[in-house]
C-alpha cells in the first residue's frame, strides 16, 4: 500500500471518529452558516439568503445511491407533511452524479428540493468526506446543532431536531420525531424524555405521565430523566407535595440537574417567593440540562428580577435564554417588557418584533408590537399628547372630587347612548408565569376585538393609564371594586372591566368582572379557565365574544321610531350607538299599569312589529319592515332583538 493511500484512509478514519456535535472550521454553533445558491434537479433555483430567516431549516448532504443516507430525509418529510410543520424547511444537498439523484428523485418522490451541489457548498460546510452530515439552522440562518455520519448519529440528530420544534411550540411533531426514535431504539433515554416533555406541552398529561413514570422504574440517568419528568407532571396537575418530593430526590442523586430546582421554584412561588429565588438561583448555577429547560431558568430568573426593578439584569439572563433556546419568544417579549416599564417604548418595540420575526402567531409579541407602536406615535404626536394631558388633567381633578355637577339630567331617558367600556389591568397572582405583560395583552386583545365589533367603544389604554400614573394608583388599589367604580364614572364610561388572573402551573384561570358604573350592579361575572396547551388566540376571541354577547343581552339597544311608512322606518340609532346592518329591532307598545291593592302591576310590553336594518348613518338607521300587526307610528319605542344563537354561543 502506497503512503498516498495510507495518509488518506488515515484521514477517513479519523474523520469518522469525530463525534456527533463537533463544529469545523468555517462553521461555528451560533454563527450564521455560509450563504449559496445552488439549483434542484429541474433547474430552479433555490437561495438560501432567500429564505425565512426566522424558520428552521434542515440542510442535509447526503449520498443520492446511498439507503441509509436517504433514510433521514424521507423520515422527516413523513413527519412534517402528517403534522403541517409550517415553520420547518428541508433541504436535501448531494454531490451524487446527476442520474443517481434523478433515479432517487424518481423513486421517493420527496416534498423537498434536492440540490445539486455544483458550487462546492459541501466543502464549505465540512460535508464531502462524511454522509450524511446535518446542519440545523435556526432564525437569522445561525447554525443550531451540527451531525455528520449516520447510525447512532442519525438518532442523536433526531432527537436533537424533535428539542428544536418542541422550542418552536410544535409539540405534536416533537413527539411524532422523538417515537420515531423509541420505535427503533427503545431504550433511548433522552428520545423518550423529550416524548414526555411534549406530550406535556400538549397538554396530554395522562400520556407523558406515563411515559415518565416509565423512564423513573429504570436505572441510571434514564431514572433520574423520568424522576425529573414526573415531578414536572405533578406540578403541572398541582399535586405539589408530589412534585416537591420527586424533585428533592432527583437533586440528591444528581445535584447538577437544572430543572428540578426550576421545579421547586414554580412549586414554591406562591408562598414562598425567597425561597423560589433560590431555587431560580441554583438552576442557572448547575450544569447539566437540556438547552429548553436551562433556558426555562434563566427566564424565571429574569422574570423574578423585572418583578424587583433589576431591569439591565434580568435583560442579560433573558438574553441567555435565548442564546441557548432560539425560538425562546417568551424571553424575547419579558426584556421587551423590561424597557416598556422604563418608558423606553423604541427598544421595547424592537424586542417585540423580534419575538414576531421568529413566531408570527405568537399573540403576545403581536399585541404588545401593536401597543408599543401606538405609544411610539403617541408620544410623537405633540396634538394628540397636549390633547391627552389636558384630559388627564380635567379626569384626575374630577376623581378627587368626584364632581357630579356636570352630570346633566336629559329628557329622553328611552334612546341608548353609546356603549363605553373601560379596562384596568387585572391583579395576577398564583404561580410564577412563563410571560410578563400577560393582563396587559389580555386587556389589549379585548379592548381591540370589541372596538373591532362597533357595538362598543372601549376607552383609549394611553388615557386610562395615564390617568392611573396621575393618580398614583397602583394595581392593589385596582383590585378594590369602589376604585375601579370610581375611574369608571370620571372616565364616562358605562362599564368597567376589571378582575383576577390566577396563573397555574397547567394554565391560568381568568375572573373579569363589568361593573355597571351607574347602578353599581355587577350585570356579568366570567370564569374562564385557559390551559397553556390551549391556542391563547382562540381563547381570547371566545372570552372577546362572551362579553359582547353579555353586553347585547345585558343592555339591549332602545330607539324611538323617527319616521314610518309602509315600507320603511327610521330610527334615531345609529353606527355611533353601535347598530350594524342586519340589527333586529321589535316595535313595542307598553301596557298601563294595574292597580291591585295599591300597588302598580307593570305587564310586559307587546311587540307589534319587527324591523331589520338595512342602512346605517351615524346617529339614523333605515330599517324594513318584516312584519307589522298595526301601522307604525312617529315615536313609537324599539328595543333589539338580541339572537339567542350569539348569547349561547
Amino acid at each position: 500500500m502506497t503512503l498516498l493511500k495510507r495518509c488518506a484512509i488515515l484521514a477517513f478514519l479519523i474523520l469518522w471518529a469525530v463525534p456527533a456535535g463537533t463544529v469545523f472550521a468555517g462553521i461555528e454553533k451560533g454563527k450564521p452558516v455560509p450563504n449559496f445558491s445552488l439549483k434542484d434537479t429541474k433547474g430552479k433555483t433555490y437561495d438560501l439568503g432567500s429564505a425565512k430567516a426566522s424558520s428552521m431549516m434542515i440542510l442535509y448532504f447526503f449520498d443520492a445511491a446511498s439507503r441509509p443516507s436517504q433514510e433521514f430525509l424521507l423520515t422527516i418529510d413523513s413527519l412534517a407533511n402528517k403534522y403541517q410543520a409550517a415553520g420547518l424547511t428541508v433541504w436535501g444537498i448531494t454531490s451524487s452524479p446527476k442520474d443517481k439523484v434523478n433515479a432517487f428523485v424518481q423513486k421517493a418522490s420527496p416534498g423537498f428540493p434536492i440540490l445539486m451541489d455544483s458550487a462546492r457548498v459541501s466543502d464549505a460546510y465540512n460535508a464531502r468526506l462524511i454522509l450524511p452530515t446535518t446542519c440545523i439552522v435556526g432564525p437569522g440562518f445561525k447554525l443550531l446543532d451540527y451531525f455528520q455520519g449516520g447510525g447512532k448519529s442519525t438518532n442523536a440528530m433526531l432527537v436533537k431536531l424533535a428539542e428544536r420544534t418542541l422550542q418552536q411550540n410544535q409539540p405534536k411533531l416533537a413527539g411524532a420525531i422523538s417515537d420515531h426514535v423509541v420505535k427503533s431504539d427503545p431504550k433511548n433515554g433522552k428520545a423518550r424524555m423529550v416524548k414526555g416533555y411534549a406530550a406535556l406541552k400538549a397538554g396530554q398529561v395522562s400520556d407523558a405521565e406515563k411515559t415518565f413514570s416509565a423512564l423513573s422504574r429504570e436505572k441510571g440517568q434514564e431514572k433520574i430523566l423520568g424522576k425529573e419528568g414526573l415531578a414536572g407532571v405533578y406540578a403541572f396537575k398541582g399535586e405539589n407535595d408530589k412534585a416537591l418530593k420527586l424533585a428533592d430526590e432527583v437533586q440528591k442523586k444528581a445535584p447538577e440537574r437544572s430543572y428540578a430546582y426550576v421545579i421547586k421554584g414554580d412549586v414554591l412561588y406562591s408562598k414562598d417567593k425567597a425561597k423560589a429565588e433560590e431555587q431560580y438561583r441554583n438552576a442557572v448555577e448547575k450544569k447539566e440540562a437540556e438547552d429548553f429547560q436551562k433556558a426555562a431558568a434563566y427566564n424565571k430568573l429574569g422574570r423574578l428580577y423585572a418583578g424587583a426593578g433589576k431591569y439591565d439584569q434580568s435583560r442579560q439572563l433573558y438574553d441567555r435564554a435565548v442564546a441557548l433556546d432560539p425560538y425562546y419568544v417568551e424571553a424575547m417579549t419579558n426584556k421587551g417588557m423590561t424597557y416598556e416599564k422604563q418608558g423606553d417604548w423604541s427598544k421595547a418595540l424592537d424586542e417585540y418584533r423580534q419575538g414576531q420575526a421568529v413566531n408570527r402567531d405568537d399573540v403576545f409579541a403581536g399585541a404588545l408590537a401593536k401597543r408599543a407602536s401606538e405609544m411610539l406615535a403617541y408620544q410623537g404626536d405633540a396634538k394628540q399628547k397636549e390633547r391627552i394631558d389636558k384630559l388627564v388633567k380635567e379626569l384626575s381633578e374630577r376623581y378627587r372630587s368626584q364632581d357630579k355637577a356636570s352630570a346633566k339630567t336629559e329628557e329622553d331617558t328611552w334612546t341608548s347612548k353609546p356603549m363605553v367600556i373601560s379596562f384596568v389591568d387585572f391583579q395576577e397572582t398564583g404561580v410564577l408565569s412563563d410571560r410578563d405583560g400577560f393582563s396587559t395583552v389580555f386587556t389589549t386583545q379585548l379592548a381591540d376585538q370589541l372596538n373591532a365589533s362597533g357595538r362598543v367603544r372601549v376607552v383609549e389604554r394611553v388615557l386610562v393609564e395615564r390617568l392611573l400614573e396621575e393618580l398614583n394608583i397602583g394595581s392593589s388599589e385596582l383590585a378594590d371594586p369602589a376604585t375601579s367604580l370610581k375611574l369608571g364614572k370620571v372616565l364616562a364610561a358605562k362599564l368597567m372591566g376589571t378582575g383576577t388572573i390566577l396563573h397555574l402551573s397547567g394554565g391560568s384561570m381568568m375572573s373579569l368582572r363589568l361593573i355597571d358604573t351607574e347602578t353599581s350592579a355587577i350585570p356579568h361575572v366570567i370564569i374562564r379557565q385557559i390551559p397553556q396547551a390551549s391556542p391563547l388566540k382562540k381563547e381570547l376571541g371566545s372570552l372577546g365574544r362572551e362579553v359582547l354577547a353579555s353586553i347585547m343581552q345585558n343592555y339591549p339597544l332602545h330607539a324611538y321610531v323617527v319616521n314610518a311608512d309602509e315600507k320603511q322606518v327610521m330610527i334615531n340609532l345609529g353606527a355611533n350607538q353601535g347598530v350594524v346592518s342586519g340589527t333586529a329591532f321589535e316595535v313595542i307598545e307598553e301596557k298601563a299599569a294595574v292597580e291591585y291593592k295599591g300597588k302598580k302591576l307593570q305587564s310586559a310590553p307587546e311587540t307589534v312589529a319587527k324591523l331589520e336594518v338595512v342602512k346605517v348613518e351615524p346617529d339614523l338607521s333605515y330599517c324594513r319592515i318584516v312584519e307589522k300587526k298595526r301601522d307604525i307610528k312617529r315615536d313609537d319605542k324599539a328595543v333589539e332583538k338580541i339572537d339567542e344563537a350569539l348569547v349561547k354561543g
